[in-house]
């Protein structure tokens, strides 16, 4: 099918209560119709994802926030012409219209505009916002394929395949209201770029953090299926253990006892985004019984990649270092 044909199908299957896996520029999202609790109902199904978990409403248009937002102020309207389409996901008060189900029985909801043609092209045909969190098992690795999501997923009505996504890690997320924003989940856009345009508040939305306010704020997520451990000032055992290697910047000599994936050999951090739940499926994939994450630069999108990765390892302990 072509691309259109693909959508139209998509399409048709969000209006009929159906669940579609779709591209967006940071992940691969499993989506239904907001309005549509039954088809929610079957996401959390599908994803074996608990009911206490938000999910995130996407929309192709700004004037599709009035149909889920209580309030669309001055600093909603700021960000949204600033950074969207784009990897930001903005959470404020929701309208009584939108199920406690896809908000966790929270009062606000969160809300982004993807920066891919595939998802925009897909809530506009559609008709309605798409409520999707991503493609995967929960707790398990992103996907940034439709290969990915065919690995975990095996009772999806229809995926989109797009290719690879560009940004590679999920969405910053904020909380927002009239007063400024707070980072609640570190993605691409940083804490500077979004205090350029609104001010920041560190008490925002003190009374609701009973719940989670939005997906990717457990302790442990994004977890490949064996042991993850980031290199640091604790040991890990290797011996007579299959492992994999994640490494990041100029090529290191190679140590053939490892199965290595490069983030990025010329030290660049986009790159790094872009590749990390890729080569965590790689290195899952070659039958390793553990992965080693080399840490990365904490600055920019930095951030966020290590954010992921200690989600990933804290099962496990974050920090480990090689002993043979």
């Amino acid at each position: 099918m072509t691309f259109e044909e693909n959508i139209t199908k998509a399409a048709r299957i969000i209006k009929d209560g159906g669940v579609v896996a779709f591209p967006t520029e940071t992940v691969y999202g499993l989506g239904a119709g907001v309005f549509n609790t039954e088809a929610i109902e079957k996401i959390f199904r599908i994803k074996e994802r608990p009911f206490f978990d938000p999910l995130i409403v996407h929309i192709s248009d700004i004037e599709q926030l009035h149909l889920l937002v209580k309030n669309v102020d001055e600093n909603l309207l700021k960000l949204a012409e600033k950074f969207w389409p784009g990897p930001l996901t903005i959470v404020t008060e929701k309208k009584e219209s939108v199920s406690d189900l896809v908000t966790a029985n929270l009062p606000t909801v969160a809300v982004r505009m993807p920066n891919h043609r595939a998802a925009l092209e897909l809530i506009k045909k559609a008709g309605t916002p798409i409520a999707a969190p991503s493609a995967n098992k929960f707790g398990k690795l992103s996907p940034t394929n439709a290969r990915h999501v065919l690995k975990q997923l095996n009772n999806v009505d229809f995926i989109i395949d797009d290719g690879n996504t560009s940004v590679g890690i999920e969405s910053t997320v904020i909380s927002l209201n009239s007063e400024g924003f707070k980072i609640l989940r570190p993605g691409a856009i940083t804490m500077q770029e979004l205090a350029a345009v609104v001010p920041y508040s560190d008490s925002l939305f003190s009374t609701h953090n009973k719940g989670l306010q939005s997906p990717g704020l457990l302790k442990s997520h994004y977890s490949p299926r064996v042991p993850l451990y980031i290199l640091g000032k604790h040991q890990v055992n290797t011996s007579g253990k299959k492992t994999g290697l994640l490494t990041f910047g100029t090529e290191k000599e190679k140590n053939t006892d490892f199965v290595t994936e490069n983030l990025s050999a010329s030290g660049n951090l986009n790159e790094a985004a872009a590749n990390l739940y890729n080569s965590l499926h790689k290195l899952e994939e070659s039958g390793v019984d553990l992965i080693l994450a080399e840490p990365l630069p904490e600055t920019g999108i930095g951030i966020a990649i290590m954010d992921r990765l200690r989600k990933a390892a804290a099962e496990n302990g974050e920090v480990a270092g090689i002993h043979e």
